[in-house]
């Protein structure tokens, strides 16, 4: 049960003082495209968003709500980020979709009260959100509706199949075609990757069960290949690792190599510029969280930050013009 308790106005600069930065990133990126990462930390009052720049600077946080701001995702042109809002009232778990600027300013309600709706994307012309839904008729699955909610719930683009369980983290690829998701089959232990054209149909799997996949995953700004994690029932099974495959499924490559179960590795999004992937990694041994990111093929892995809590759900945005 989630409690409605509001962090403490200066636990941001708490938080500063917390974060360990990484050094010198190793190599160029195009200037002008890569902004801020955000991600949702948890101190043990709920999970509140943050953003950090890709040098380990400018560590802040954005949101101050009740309850728990996860799954966020930015806009396109680096202006706005898109959440998930969870919270507990009058004994009712709620989801919620909400948009705010970059700097924390004009939070508002995308989908209305009364609704469960979470894990928001933003198609590539910013127009539009995809989102998982609860509670909309005819049961749970994945849809797509206008960036205002104007028109929601919009159209539904799949339906989980499997008894109790749901589809989760929509993406759409860059040419806006194509809709990405995770099947859930047994919840944490069964997880595929599947796919859809925007229009609903021609739905197809990606990647199978056995490879557990993880909810978070990434499409590369050329459409060439999708950043997933692979087994994810962590910590009771192998060690969660970062991998990229085509969208066909094939040419699947594992960039991290962590074994034993107690350190592991969780894919977060491609850099703009396409040059870089940003990535999590815990080690439950000790209890530490770090945030790194590393060249496509695996190469020129570098330290971001040491973070009190998992930075989870990473997104990282462009630079606003």
């Amino acid at each position: 049960m989630k409690r409605l308790i509001a962090l403490l106005t200066g636990i941001g600069m708490t938080l500063l003082s917390l974060v360990t930065v990484g050094g010198v990133p190793a190599g160029a990126t195009t200037p002008g495209h890569n902004g801020s990462i955000v991600f949702a930390g948890d101190l043990g009052l709920g999970f509140q968003l943050y953003v950090i720049k890709p040098s380990g600077r400018g560590f802040r946080q954005v949101t101050n709500v009740f309850g728990d701001a996860v799954q966020a995702d930015w806009s396109p042109d680096g202006t706005q980020i898109v959440f998930e809002h969870d919270f507990e009232l009058n004994g009712l778990d709620n989801g919620r979709i909400v948009m705010i600027d970059a700097d924390g300013s004009d939070m508002h309600d995308i989908s209305p009260e009364g609704v469960i709706a979470h894990q928001p994307a933003f198609t590539p012309d910013g127009a539009q959100l995809v989102y998982e839904c609860g509670t909309c008729p005819g049961g749970q699955g994945i849809f797509l509706m206008a960036a205002d909610g104007s028109d929601f719930p919009g159209l539904r683009l799949s339906t989980n199949v499997f008894r109790g369980e749901g589809d989760a983290d929509p993406n759409v690829s860059p040419d806006g075609q194509t809709v990405t998701f995770v099947r859930h089959k047994v919840d944490g232990e069964l997880q595929a990757l599947y796919a859809v054209d925007i229009d609903g149909s021609n739905l197809r799997r990606i990647v199978p069960y056995g490879l557990e996949v993880a909810i978070k995953h990434d499409w590369a700004p050329d459409g060439d290949h999708i950043v997933i994690g692979a087994w994810a029932d962590y910590p009771d099974h192998l060690s969660p690792n970062v991998a990229t495959i085509r969208p066909d499924g094939s040419d699947l490559q594992m960039l991290t190599d962590y074994t034993g179960g107690e350190v592991g590795a969780f894919a977060g999004s491609y850099s703009p510029d396409g040059r870089w992937i940003v990535f999590r990694v815990e080690d439950l041994s000790s209890d530490s969280f770090r945030l790194f990111k590393m060249r496509p093929d695996g190469s020129d892995r570098t330290l971001i930050a040491r973070l009190p809590f998992a930075p989870r759900g990473n997104d990282w945005g462009s630079r606003p013009d």
